[in-house]
């Protein structure tokens, strides 16, 4: 359940979601844990970072480690150790993608995709029926329908048709959602939130479409307690064929969505993608961003004091941070702390200098430490939009 603390009308909120396990304010940030693990990350170091959800992928946990492995462990939860929240996406984004680039990777049909696994080369099938019920398997808090996001090059009458499959398997999904509670004995209050996803590339008249018709399932398919879906997402890539931002695309899309419904940027993102979708409504996002740069070397500095900065500071482009890459040559007698205004464990116990060094001696504690600074920098700003 979602509920809306402020608003400014047309623009950001700050809202509550409960769910079977626990409650998370609005607007947040969840690092990927596509695998069940944030690469070089300990579930402790996860929460000394501030991270209170993390975003799991369907598709890779069901080829490996397998949803009968989980199953056994008790749910994913259990097999992982985390006690925090989780919410599963449901492996469309990467089976399209894998099939996109190669098209001996599968086929997709309006049944669902039969594609070929890129760890052994076995032969699976995936529809949006088996997609719910993977998820119901790994005990999330949260998921998505299984949806067709198309490459943002497609052309208007492709990515249609893309937009039709996905509204054909969100009521499958929500079908199959509604009997999954009825077979599993779940009541109300334990029910996960369910999510379905706005495609239509960079052609607003299909966004608008897609979110209008989704709506209407959602609608058609009410009960004594569920009223419509949960959640919206925002489908396939946030960037052009160029990588610009899709700014009015993001903007418009928010407001296609109802507005006691929670909205999630799939992929998103920069810090500065992540203020542009707060101040469009968009209250959820994710990305691989702050890890993966901080297993390269590549740090999130502030430029002043967190709590200097007004959220008019942030939503009118003022720049609160810098960039570097512990790599370079310069750090190499560069005692001072990575940021003096962070407290993280990198930033309160190491000098830059030794941070490159781990990095040079190819010693795992240095992606470590980069990473945890870097998820650290992310929840303290996702703070500052939260409480200013």
């Amino acid at each position: 359940m979602f509920e809306i603390k402020r608003r400014k009308k047309g623009e950001f909120r700050e809202g509550k979601i409960i769910t079977k396990n626990g409650v998370i304010f609005t607007p947040f940030f969840m690092p990927d844990a596509t695998r069940g693990f944030v690469k070089f990350l300990t579930n402790e170091d996860l929460k000394i970072a501030g991270v209170e959800t993390l975003v799991v992928n369907t598709y890779h946990l069901y080829l490996d480690p397998g949803i009968e492995l989980i199953k056994k462990a008790g749910g994913l939860r259990k097999f992982i150790n985390w006690n925090g929240l989780l919410l599963s996406d449901s492996g469309g984004y990467q089976v399209f993608s894998l099939i996109h680039k190669n098209s001996q990777g599968g086929k997709i049909t309006d049944e669902g995709v039969i594609f070929k696994s890129p760890l052994d080369g076995s032969i699976h099938k995936l529809t949006p029926e088996k997609s719910i019920q993977i998820q119901f398997d790994l005990g999330v808090d949260m998921m998505v329908c299984f949806d067709d996001p198309p490459p943002v090059s497609f052309s208007w009458e492709k990515t249609r048709q893309a937009v039709e499959r996905t509204l054909l398997w969100a009521k499958r999904c929500l079908m199959e959602y509604q009997r999954q509670l009825k077979k599993r004995k779940i009541t109300k209050e334990n029910r996960p939130l369910i999510f379905s996803v706005i495609q239509g590339g960079k052609y607003l008249d299909l966004r608008e479409y897609c979110a209008r018709e989704l709506t209407k399932i959602g609608l058609s398919l009410k009960n004594e307690w569920f009223f419509g879906w949960d959640g919206y997402g925002f489908g396939a890539r946030h960037l052009d064929e160029q990588g610009n931002f899709m700014a009015e695309v993001l903007e418009k899309t928010a407001s296609f969505i109802p507005e006691n419904a929670l909205r999630f940027a799939l992929g998103v993102g920069t810090p500065e993608d992540i203020i542009k979708c707060f101040s469009y409504g968009w209250d959820m996002f994710d990305c691989v961003i702050p890890t993966r740069e901080g297993r390269h070397g590549r740090l999130f500095i502030w430029k002043d004091k967190p709590e200097n900065f007004s959220v008019s500071d942030l939503l009118v482009g003022k720049k609160f941070y810098f960039t570097i890459n512990i790599n370079n040559e310069k750090y190499k007698n560069d005692f001072n702390v990575v940021d003096e205004n962070c407290d993280c464990q990198l930033c309160s116990k190491y000098s830059r200098s030794y941070l490159r060094h781990l990095f040079k001696s190819n010693d795992p504690l240095g992606p470590r430490l980069a990473s945890l600074h870097n998820l650290h920098f992310y929840q303290r700003f996702m703070r500052i939009l939260r409480q200013k």
